[in-house]
Order: C-alpha cells, then sequence, then structure tokens
C-alpha cells in the first residue's frame, strides 16, 4: 500500500469509528449513521491529502496561530441585551454612526479571544494566510494577512462612504440595518458586513438564543417550550424594540436568520409595513427544508431526514461524550465543516475557514439537537408578501448544500422586485467565501432603501 493509500485509507476509519460511536449513541440511529458515513468518509479523504504533508502538530499550531492573530469576528460595539417572551437574554451590539471603524465600540474581546481589528477581503489572504495554510511561520503569516485585509477593508470603506452618503442625503433619516444570523453560527459570522459599513449606518448584530453571546432559551432549558421558528421571529421583534425603537429598519437574514426575517413578517405584518424599508434574504429557504439532499445520494435522503432528528436529540442527552469526540476528531470535522461551508474551500483564505469551525464548534451538540426540529416544518412562502413591495435582496451561493440555490430562486418568485444574485462556485457562507461581493449588494440595498424611505417620507409630508 502507498503511503497516499495509507493515509486515507487511516483517515476513513477515524470517520467510521466516530460514525459508529454516533450509531451507539441512539437506538435508531442505523440508518442515518449510513448516511452520515458518506459525507465523513468524503471529508476523511479531503483531510487525508493534508495529512500527507503536514503533521499533526504542526496543523495544531497553525489552528492555534489563526486563533490568535486572525480578525475575524472581533469587531464589537455597544452592548445591549433584549428579554424574550419566556425571560431568555437576547445579547445584541448597536454600531453607531461616525464611530471609528477600527474601535471595539465597549473594548471587550471577541469569544475566540483576539483583540480588536477591521476586517478585509476574507479571500485569498495572501503570502501570510498561505504561509498558515502550509504550517510554516503560520503565527507571523497570520498577522500579514490580517493587516493587509485591514489596509485593503479601509480602502473599500471609502466608496462605500460615499456611496451611502450620496443615497442617504443630507435630511433623510438613515435605516439602522439590522443583522440576523444562521444556524450554529452567531453575530460574528458578520464580521466583513460589519466592518464594510462600520461608522457609516447604524447597525444592529444580534446573537439568536442559545448562540454566541445570548442566554439558553429558558423554555428549551426546562423543556416546556420546543425551539420553532415562530419564537424567533418573536425574538427578532424584541430585539427591534429594544435596539430600534424608532426610524426606519433594512432586515438582514442569513440561513436561520432569514427565517427568522420571515417569521417576524408573518406575526407582525403592521409592523413590517409601518417600519421596514428593505430586506435582504441570504442563503435561506422558505420551505421545504425536509427535502433538501445535503449532498447526499438519492437512496439516503428520506433515511437521514427520518431519523436524524432523533439521533441528534441522542446526541444531545450525551453531550459530554460528543464534545470530547469531536475535539478527538477536528480534522474530519474541519473537513465537513469546509464541505458544508464553502462552495470552493480550496480557494477560500485559512484564517476565515478557520473563523467558521470556530463559529459552528462553539456551538453544543445538546442546542444543535434543539433546534434541528423546527427545520422540518418552517413553512413561510405566504409571509413573503409582506415585503413584495419593499426593495429587497434574494443571494445565494450557487452551490450551497444546505440552502440550494432553488429555494432562493422560489423566494425570489415571490419578491417580483427584488433583485436576485446566485453566486457562482459558493457556498453556504457565501457572506465569509465572496465577502465584497455581498457587501457590494448590501450598499445597493441601503441606498435603494434609503431611496424608497425618503420618497415615503415626502408623500406624506
Amino acid at each position: 500500500m502507498s503511503d497516499s493509500q495509507e493515509v486515507a485509507a487511516t483517515a476513513v476509519e477515524t470517520a467510521a469509528n466516530s460514525v459508529n460511536n454516533w450509531a451507539r449513541a441512539g437506538r435508531h440511529a442505523g440508518i442515518a449513521s449510513a448516511a452520515i458515513g458518506v459525507i465523513a468518509a468524503g471529508a476523511a479523504a479531503g483531510v487525508a491529502i493534508e495529512r500527507m504533508t503536514v503533521g499533526r502538530g504542526m496543523r495544531r499550531r497553525a489552528r492555534l496561530a489563526l486563533d490568535a492573530e486572525g480578525p475575524y469576528g472581533t469587531l464589537r460595539g455597544t452592548p445591549g441585551a433584549a428579554i424574550g417572551e419566556d425571560g431568555t437574554e437576547l445579547y445584541y451590539e448597536v454600531d453607531e454612526p461616525g464611530e471609528a471603524p477600527g474601535a471595539a465600540g465597549n473594548g471587550g474581546k471577541s469569544a475566540n479571544g483576539g483583540k480588536s481589528a477591521n476586517g478585509g477581503k476574507g479571500t485569498n489572504g495572501g503570502k501570510g494566510a498561505k504561509a498558515a495554510r502550509n504550517g510554516k511561520g503560520a503565527k507571523g503569516g497570520a498577522r500579514a494577512a490580517a493587516d493587509g485585509q485591514a489596509g485593503a477593508q479601509a480602502g473599500a470603506q471609502v466608496g462605500i462612504r460615499k456611496r451611502l452618503l450620496a443615497a442617504l442625503g443630507r435630511r433623510a433619516v438613515a435605516p439602522t440595518v439590522v443583522f440576523s444570523h444562521g444556524y450554529c453560527l452567531s453575530q460574528d459570522s458578520w464580521h466583513f458586513q460589519r466592518a464594510a459599513l462600520r461608522g457609516i449606518v447604524r447597525t444592529v448584530h444580534w446573537d439568536q438564543r442559545s448562540h454566541g453571546r445570548s442566554a439558553r432559551g429558558h423554555g428549551q432549558i426546562d423543556g416546556t417550550d420546543p425551539v420553532t421558528i415562530d419564537l424567533l421571529g418573536r425574538d427578532l421583534k424584541a430585539v427591534l424594540d429594544a435596539a430600534v425603537p424608532e426610524g426606519p429598519i433594512v432586515l438582514v437574514g442569513h440561513s436561520m436568520g432569514g427565517m427568522t426575517v420571515m417569521a417576524l413578517a408573518d406575526q407582525f405584518p403592521e409592523y413590517v409595513a409601518e417600519r421596514v424599508v428593505g430586506v435582504a434574504l441570504i442563503g435561506t429557504s422558505a420551505g421545504r427544508l425536509s427535502e433538501v439532499a445535503f449532498g447526499l445520494p438519492s437512496m439516503g435522503v428520506k433515511a437521514f431526514h427520518a431519523v436524524a432528528p432523533g439521533l441528534l436529540k441522542a446526541l444531545g442527552s450525551q453531550s459530554e461524550i460528543v464534545e470530547r469526540g469531536r475535539r478527538a476528531t477536528a480534522d474530519l470535522f474541519a473537513g465537513l465543516i469546509k464541505r458544508y461551508s464553502f462552495g470552493t474551500p480550496e480557494d477560500v483564505d485559512s484564517g476565515v475557514a478557520r473563523f467558521a469551525e470556530r463559529l459552528i464548534e462553539a456551538t453544543p451538540i445538546d442546542v444543535v439537537a434543539e433546534f434541528y426540529p423546527a427545520f422540518a416544518v418552517h413553512d413561510k412562502t405566504e409571509a413573503l408578501v409582506a415585503y413584495d413591495a419593499k426593495p429587497a435582496l434574494v443571494l445565494a451561493g450557487e452551490k450551497d448544500l444546505i440552502t440550494p440555490a432553488d429555494h432562493s430562486r422560489t423566494i425570489a418568485e415571490l419578491l417580483p422586485h427584488a433583485d436576485h444574485l446566485e453566486v457562482p462556485g459558493a457556498g453556504h457562507l457565501v457572506m465569509l467565501e465572496r465577502p465584497e461581493l455581498v457587501n457590494d449588494q448590501l450598499v445597493s440595498l441601503v441606498e435603494r432603501a434609503s431611496a424608497a424611505a425618503r420618497s415615503s417620507r415626502s408623500a406624506r409630508a
């Protein structure tokens, strides 16, 4: 057996052992574990090539260096808290216009321990990122990449500032842009968009219940209130009431965050009609998530959807064991995260890829299990009518395996006045994989929303 075959075989064996452990955690996990095994084996094969040339210790040092030096997710704003209907504390931060773009706001550190810094392009981050990817000079490389990206972002901000100032006008009431993140992420997943708009328009970033810095859902802890997309919509309303008590609003939602934005419209249509002047639905779905194949062979899709909730519940009940397993098979999980986060993972800056891993790793398995069943019954197709007359953006990665691009096409058909864009080669975390493109589209949306708000205000005068 050649060296490459031996390495690949070892990686696949590791995947198989992990899957067997998962199967033993639940009584009905057999078929689902086989489906997960297909995914895991594919990820392991990808990891095998890296293992041929980069030792485990070197990979670990590179990860630690990227964690310490990468600027991603380090932007902080003025903190606040809204209270959900069950008493859950929902954490949010506000960036006010006019604040220094590189400022930390409250001076706090991010969840990954990094100091405040201004983000950058996030793709092909230069020689420093390449060095980190190869495990050579990772610490200095990551710092060099971060410095270069900060400079690039500062240059891009000049153009964004000019565009938005022209669009807003001197007498216009500028909208507040409110960002809602996706499943197993946090507000920090909007790092590049936050950096681009920072100091130019007022923005609000919040963590969904049980994610990021928000508290664990009270109703979920005591088992009295299962997570639903409607509940998340009411959480968003609580955040809006606390953080944006007046003035026009542009809502931006990715994945589960987009579903949250739809749930807000479903339950509070009058509020949306009065206050919301624009909406962006990024990598999300209005329903039919129980049909998504996740890249699995067709014969395994139905079986996966049938038993995955029970399997996740079983895993969630043994969270300590599962979390130890996640740490022990870090390389395998990194491969899975890359596969399901990015359409072209080989082209994504190593610091950004590691940042995505940290975001997802930070979500406990029991939280993953609590939220998963809500997606199967999610259907907000009819609620989209509330956004029909609003300036809108519908954007998806062409290679998204989680909320496939055809789900965004369905949304765009229901919002005929929306700008609709499918990003070639991009995956689910399109705002991290193609940040400059997403930023440009969001700026265009804010321009259109500001013009619409100004027109509406003139008509009422």
